[in-house]
C-alpha cells in the first residue's frame, strides 16, 4: 500500500508542472514542425480538426475527471466512471461523423478531422484513468503519462509529415502515439491504484449510470461551452479569412499554453484539497487557497504581457517565421486575454471543488454568446485583432460572474456553519 500513498500538495504540483511542461512543450513543438515543414495552411487545417472535435469530446466527456477527483465521499466506483466514459466516447465518434458528413469539407479535411477524432477518443479513455489517479493524489503517474504522450506525439507527427508531406501522415502518427500510451501505460496505472483487475472492468448498471450522467451533465455542458468559447473565433476566422489566417492566429494563441500549463498544474493539484476544505466546512482554508491561486494567475498573466510587449517579435520570428512576427500587436492582445483566462480558470476550479456544477451552464452560455457576438461585430472590421478582443471581452465577463458565484458559495457555507 506504500506505493499508493498520496503525495503532498507540493510534490503533486511539482510532478504536474513537470508533466504539463513537457507535454505543452511537445504540443508547441508539433505546431513548430507544421510551420517549419509545412505552411500556415497546414497549421490551419490541423487547428480546424481540433476545433471541430474538441467541443463534442468535451461535452461527451462530462468532465468525469473532476467529478472523480472531488468524489471525497466515494459515491461511485471507478467501474461506473469507466463504463460511462466508454459509452460517451462511442457517442462522441458518432456525433463527429455526422458533423463531418454535413460539413461539406474537402476529402483531405474529412480524413484529418476523422483521425483527430480517433486520437481524441483514446485521450478520453486515458482521462478517466487520470481521474482515478488524481483522486488518489498520485499526480506523478499522470505526469509520466503526459510526458510519454507528448514526446511520442511530437516524434510520430514529425515522422508522419516528413514521410507523407501532408498533415494526414502527421495526424496518423498522433493516433498511434495516444493509443500506445493508453494501452501500455495508463491502464497499467489504473491497476496499480486499484490492485484488482475486477475493479477495472466497466460497469453498465443502468440506474447508476443514469444518476452519474445526471450529476455530470451540467459539467459536460460547461466544458462544451468553454471549448466553444475558445474555438468560436477559429470558426469565424476560417469562414471570413481562410485557413492561412487561421493557422497564424492559432500559432500565436497557442503560446498562451505556457501559462495554461502552470494554471492547470496548480488547479489539478489543488482541486482535491479545495474539495476537502469545502466538505469539512473549512471556509478559511478554501478561501485562502483560492486567493493564492488567483494571485498566481495575475502574476503569470502580467509576465506574459510584458514578454509579448518587449520581446514578442523576436520570439515569434525565432519560433515560427517572419510572417508570424508581423502580428506582434495581436500577440500582445492574446497575452492580455490569457491573463484574464487564468483568473477565470482558478475560479472555475473553486466552483467545481464546491460541486457547484449547474450554475456554470448559464455562466458559459453567456460567455460563449459574448464571444460569438464580439466576433461577428469586430472580426470583419479589425481582422484577427477583432477575434482577440472578442475573446478578451468574454474572459472578463467570465471572471466577474465567477467571482460572484464564489462569494455566494462562501457566504452560503458560512450561513450553514453558523446554523450548526
Amino acid at each position: 500500500m506504500l506505493r499508493n500513498k498520496p503525495l503532498t500538495l507540493r510534490k503533486n504540483f511539482s510532478w504536474t508542472f513537470i508533466g504539463n511542461l513537457v507535454y505543452a512543450g511537445c504540443q508547441w513543438g508539433m505546431l513548430v514542425v507544421m510551420a517549419k515543414l509545412g505552411s500556415p495552411e497546414m497549421v490551419g487545417q490541423f487547428t480546424l480538426g481540433l476545433a471541430v472535435t474538441a467541443p463534442v469530446i468535451m461535452f461527451t466527456n462530462l468532465h468525469l475527471r473532476s467529478v472523480q477527483a472531488t468524489d471525497a465521499k466515494k459515491q461511485y466506483l471507478f467501474s461506473d466512471y469507466l463504463g460511462l466514459r466508454l459509452i460517451s466516447t462511442v457517442l462522441a465518434l458518432l456525433i463527429i461523423a455526422i458533423i463531418i458528413l454535413l460539413g461539406g469539407y474537402r476529402w483531405e479535411t474529412i480524413l484529418t478531422i476523422s483521425l483527430i477524432g480517433l486520437a481524441k477518443a483514446f485521450e478520453s479513455i486515458s482521462d478517466v484513468f487520470y481521474g482515478l489517479i488524481q483522486q488518489q493524489e498520485r499526480m506523478d503517474r499522470i505526469a509520466l503519462s503526459l510526458m510519454l504522450k507528448g514526446l511520442l506525439s511530437l516524434l510520430f507527427l514529425a515522422i508522419g509529415i516528413y514521410i507523407s508531406g501532408s498533415i494526414l501522415g502527421g495526424v496518423a502518427g498522433l493516433v498511434l502515439a495516444w493509443g500506445l500510451v493508453l494501452f501500455a501505460y495508463d491502464i497499467r496505472s489504473g491497476f496499480l491504484m486499484l490492485r484488482r483487475k475486477s475493479q477495472l472492468q466497466p460497469c453498465w448498471h443502468r440506474k447508476t449510470i443514469t444518476k452519474l450522467v445526471w450529476l455530470c451533465l451540467p459539467l459536460g455542458c460547461v466544458m462544451m461551452l468553454i471549448s466553444l468559447n475558445s474555438n468560436i473565433p477559429l470558426y469565424f476566422i476560417e469562414q471570413y479569412l481562410g485557413e492561412r489566417e487561421l493557422g497564424i492566429f492559432s500559432a500565436l494563441a497557442y503560446l498562451m499554453v505556457a501559462g495554461n500549463m502552470l494554471v492547470n498544474a496548480l488547479g489539478d493539484s489543488a482541486t482535491p484539497k479545495l474539495a476537502k476544505y469545502y466538505v469539512a466546512g473549512d471556509r478559511q482554508g478554501f478561501r485562502s487557497l483560492l486567493l493564492k491561486l488567483v494571485g498566481i494567475a495575475v502574476l503569470i498573466g502580467g509576465t506574459g504581457v510584458l514578454v509579448a510587449i518587449f520581446a514578442g517579435e523576436q520570439i515569434l520570428t525565432l519560433l515560427y517565421r517572419s510572417e508570424y512576427a508581423e502580428q506582434n500587436n495581436l500577440f500582445v492582445w492574446l497575452m492580455v486575454t490569457a491573463g484574464m483566462n487564468y483568473i477565470s480558470s482558478f475560479l472555475g476550479y473553486g466552483m467545481t471543488a464546491a460541486r457547484y456544477f449547474r450554475i456554470q451552464i448559464p455562466l458559459f452560455i453567456t460567455v460563449a454568446s459574448i464571444s460569438a457576438i464580439g466576433c461577428l461585430w469586430l472580426l470583419p472590421k479589425l481582422g484577427l485583432l477583432g477575434a482577440a478582443i472578442a475573446l478578451l471581452l468574454a474572459a472578463t465577463v467570465q471572471a466577474l460572474i465567477s467571482s460572484g458565484v464564489i462569494i455566494y458559495v462562501l457566504h452560503k457555507q458560512q450561513s450553514h456553519t453558523s446554523r450548526i
